[in-house]
């Protein structure tokens, strides 16, 4: 569907050619003479972009713009020179921008494609994180053709109930709750998850955690113990971290995928099981076979068909708000009180940042905000940590006071630096005429 403009301004040569203009750039324009009859379109349209002029019989610009504001309009001012001070004030109510007639079609243009997604981004927001159910099944895993793949892929494997699979990803990229949803949608779902982690075990602790052991089998075995694989059978056991497994233990996870026998730590007796093992690492295990520290023959058992998690910033930013939206599903019973949506600003800030701590990091970021935010509406910009806040962008509300000649200065100071002093670009850019923005760097005294 095309973007859409909302034209309110008494003079219909104006409302001509603007409307048609931007019907040229594939909006779909609705014009209003009035103020109150602008109001009423928007309440019916809802279009993602208000033109304005400052100067409407009866119900007064300003008095508009409040009203639009309150029904979350974005609004861009038209005005004459003369007027700028009253437009600047109405910036500090809430208008986009404002330009001065005669406007520059390009310049305005170009004000409003941004305006407009801005609002898409918010509207998207909106609908995602604060109206949507929490997403269940292979469509949380992302809406972009590379995640919708992706998806496929792990469909088929939980059919195949006794295929291995091997999760490779960098740390935190989610495998673990790709694993867990590889077990909910396959045929073993009714039967144990359980998840055990390799890295940072002896070997015997593992293997007693794995296989389980006989009493006597070691100093501290005091009892015998059911190991995972025995607590697991018929469902599915997630090894994470597979990579760092001990070499002594290797043949026998090998044995019990290739014959669902094993015997505990300490014990003579062969024991069989019906497991599917997940395994997972961060590592890149075809080399660590190269070095002699993995054996060939599992990982070969192991990678029948191996799945790749992307990082997140490798992700599409569609990908990034899905994921969003289903971490603040999730966290939303863990912060009672916490807000259900993000502004626009602190959205933005999410989906332009690295994440090089991928979905573990995004979460943890997610819960502090909802923990700092708690009774307020939505997150925003001051409840995300310091690296977020430190990167200015164009939805930057922070207040610093000035006076609206201080305001009007900078502000045609960073264009003519933009445009590397060329008055006429400039000019363009301000929507003012050249010998107007020549008398403004003469008041201002801005150097040349």
């Amino acid at each position: 569907m095309a973007d859409s403009v909302l034209l309110i301004d008494d003079d219909v040569d104006i409302l001509r050619s603007i409307g048609n203009y931007f019907e040229h750039l594939g909006y779909e324009v609705a014009r209003e003479l009035s103020g109150e009859a602008g109001l009423a379109t928007f309440d019916r349209l809802r279009s993602e972009v208000v033109i304005l002029d400052l100067h409407l019989p009866g119900m007064d610009g300003l008095e508009v713009l409040e009203r639009l504001r309150e029904r979350g309009a974005v609004v861009i001012l038209l005005t004459g020179e003369s007027d700028i001070p009253t437009a600047v004030r109405a910036m500090q109510l809430g208008a986009e921008n404002f330009l001065t007639k005669p406007v520059d079609m390009a310049h305005l243009a170009a004000a409003a494609s941004r305006a407009s997604d801005k609002v898409r981004l918010r509207r998207v927001n909106e609908m995602l994180v604060s109206h949507l159910a929490p997403e269940q099944g292979l469509d949380s895993l992302g809406r972009s053709p590379a995640m919708q793949e992706f998806a496929r892929q792990v469909g088929l494997l939980a059919q195949s109930e006794r295929t291995t699979v091997l999760l490779i990803g960098e740390s935190g990229t989610g495998k673990g709750w790709v694993a867990r949803m590889i077990h909910n949608l396959s045929i073993r779902s009714k039967a144990p998850f359980v998840e055990v982690n390799a890295g940072g075990l002896s070997a015997t602790f593992l293997d007693s955690e794995l296989f389980g052991h006989e009493k006597g089998a070691f100093t501290d075995a005091k009892d015998r113990k059911q190991g995972l694989f025995e607590i697991a059978d018929h469902g599915t056991i997630f090894l994470d971290e597979i990579g760092d497994l001990a070499l002594e233990l290797q043949p026998k996870l090998l044995k019990v995928l290739e014959t669902k026998t094993f015997r505990r730590l300490g014990g003579t007796r062969e024991l069989t099981v019906d497991v599917r093992l997940i395994a997972a690492t961060n590592k890149d295990v075809s080399s660590e076979v190269e070095t002699g520290r993995f054996r060939e023959d599992l990982y070969y058992r192991l990678s029948v068909m191996p799945l790749a998690l992307p990082p997140v910033r490798d992700r599409s930013r569609e990908d990034r708000l899905n994921l969003i939206t289903r971490l603040m599903n999730d966290l939303r019973t863990q912060v009672p009180g916490g807000p259900t949506a993000i502004s626009a600003d602190g959205l933005e800030r999410m989906l332009g940042y690295n994440w090089p701590g991928n979905v573990r990091e995004m979460r943890n970021v997610l819960e502090r905000a909802m923990i700092l935010a708690q009774g307020k509406p939505e997150i925003g910009v001051e409840h995300l940590p310091g690296e977020f806040r430190a990167r200015a962008g164009p939805g930057d509300r922070r207040h610093n006071p000035l006076s609206l000649d201080d305001l009007e200065r900078q502000h045609i100071e960073r264009t003519l630096r933009h445009h590397s002093g060329n008055r006429t670009r400039a000019a363009v850019e301000l929507g003012i005429s050249r010998a107007t923005l020549i008398n403004k760097i003469k008041r201002y005294s801005i150097p040349a």
